[in-house]
């Protein structure tokens, strides 16, 4: 194993999860249209199969973190990459609905082993001052990898098979890259940082995080699995159009992370209301004008940055509400993201077949107005003192920092660790990180 740089293993992180996130899970909404054709599925179906990777990324998420102590990032990271070689193999020779939910079941598996694996990898190899450097350009990935799957559609519209071949030969070589790059380390901390227990307003705070988390989910299920096939069907635009709508979201997607920045440093409940006002729109926007590709492409650069923002959001208020827990604060609101698309996923399905596409996606975007109303309830994870430092105390390398804690529960600085990590099954102690 060779040790990678921060800027390289940030790369090297933004590639991994560009395949496990934007191909692996993300890109099936985008190839639905000629699937559906092939293996003559109905709306419904579609949406429970739309629903199957999120139900096993939400169970592999929960057993992610056990995997990176008991087996290493590196083993972690590998059977990651390993799911998504072997489902996005499956799905390319899928021959009905049993073969294809295999397929992107095995695809939701390799997407929630991932960011643990990279996290602890993370720990060890990068310094915490660029933490949150690091974890912007590896969160990009996503955006990145939605995009990437544009030209499959643009150059090979039809041909989903050999677009998802495709995908899985980039997920054997990021294998590669993974056993060649990431360590078999299990777990790197300070020694002298500490858990505190988790207060009952901390749980209180949390669960209205998961509930917003959930619902926005629920929400954008309906652009994430159908948006190509009603502006397809809909709209009557030809298939490989409809790749212009995943490159606006990649595109858009890229400015999440500023908008999750900027709310830490303003007002995160204001800014949840305007993303979530955002994400309605880009749906009834897609819904009212289907047929025309400037505005159904403009609806998906407002849905990219909208959902993308709020992901950021979410990620960074986790981290904020349970200090000295990075494994548990982060990771509950994203299960509650992926809960709230399996739920959503066949719910608009049965809506499409009953009401139609732009019904059903104007009953979605009204529940995003009304949770949006909601967003006064969303939990301050700051106290916001009018002091000079306040400023200084935002953003998500701020929110890394403010993990560390001693037993007084002050900041522990990088002067002051003393790192304990698990290599390959031994623990080894350092005064200082080398």
């Amino acid at each position: 194993m060779k040790a990678p740089s921060s800027t390289t293993f940030a790369l090297l992180g933004a590639l991994l999860i560009a395949i496990s996130y934007g191909l692996a899970r993300f890109a099936f909404g985008l190839f639905v249209p000629p699937i559906r054709d092939d293996l003559q599925l109905t709306p419904y179906m579609v949406g429970v199969i739309g629903a199957l990777p999120l139900i096993s990324f939400v169970f592999a998420t929960l057993v992610a973190p056990l995997s990176a102590i008991r087996l290493g990032a590196r083993n972690t990271a590998m059977a990651s990459g390993v799911f998504g070689a072997v489902g996005l193999g499956l799905i390319s020779q899928a021959s009905g609905v049993v073969s294809l939910s295999v397929g992107v079941i095995a695809c939701g598996i390799c997407t929630g082993l991932m960011m643990p694996a990279l996290t602890a990898a993370m720990q060890a190899l990068v310094d915490r001052s660029v933490h949150g450097r690091v974890s912007s350009v590896m969160n990009a990935g996503t955006s990145v990898g939605v995009a990437v799957a544009v030209p499959a559609v643009l150059f090979m519209a039809g041909q989903w098979r050999w677009a998802y071949m495709a995908f899985a030969v980039l997920a054997v070589i990021g294998l590669v890259a993974t056993w060649y790059f990431i360590p078999s380390v299990s777990r790197v901390r300070p020694a002298n940082a500490a858990q505190p227990p988790i207060s009952a307003l901390q749980w209180w705070r949390l669960f209205r995080l998961s509930l917003f988390a959930f619902a926005m989910g629920f929400v954008s299920a309906a652009y994430w699995i159908f948006a190509p096939d009603l502006a397809s069907t809909l709209g009557a635009l030809p298939a490989g159009s409809t790749a212009w709508l995943w490159l606006g979201v990649g595109i858009a997607g890229l400015g999440g992370a500023v908008v999750a920045d900027l709310a830490d440093r303003n007002n995160p409940p204001i800014t949840q209301a305007l993303m979530l006002m955002m994400l309605a729109s880009s749906l009834a926007l897609l819904a009212a004008s289907p047929g025309q590709i400037v505005i159904a492409v403009f609806s998906a650069l407002v849905f990219g940055l909208a959902y993308m923002s709020l992901t950021g959001l979410y990620l960074m208020t986790g981290i904020r509400l349970l200090p000295g827990r990075l494994s548990m604060g982060p990771v509950l609101p994203f299960v509650a993201v992926s809960l709230g698309q399996a739920a959503g996923s066949p719910v608009v399905g049965l809506l499409v077949d009953e009401l139609g596409y732009a019904n059903g996606f104007s009953i979605f975007a009204v529940l995003g107005i009304v949770v949006a109303m909601l967003s006064p309830l969303y939990p301050r994870y700051l106290e916001w003192e009018p002091d000079e430092e306040a400023e200084e105390d935002t953003g998500l390398q701020a929110a890394y920092d403010y993990q560390l804690q001693d037993e007084e529960g002050e900041p522990i600085t990088e002067s002051s660790e003393e790192w304990s990590y698990e290599e390959d099954g031994w623990d080894v102690g350092e005064s200082g990180k080398q």
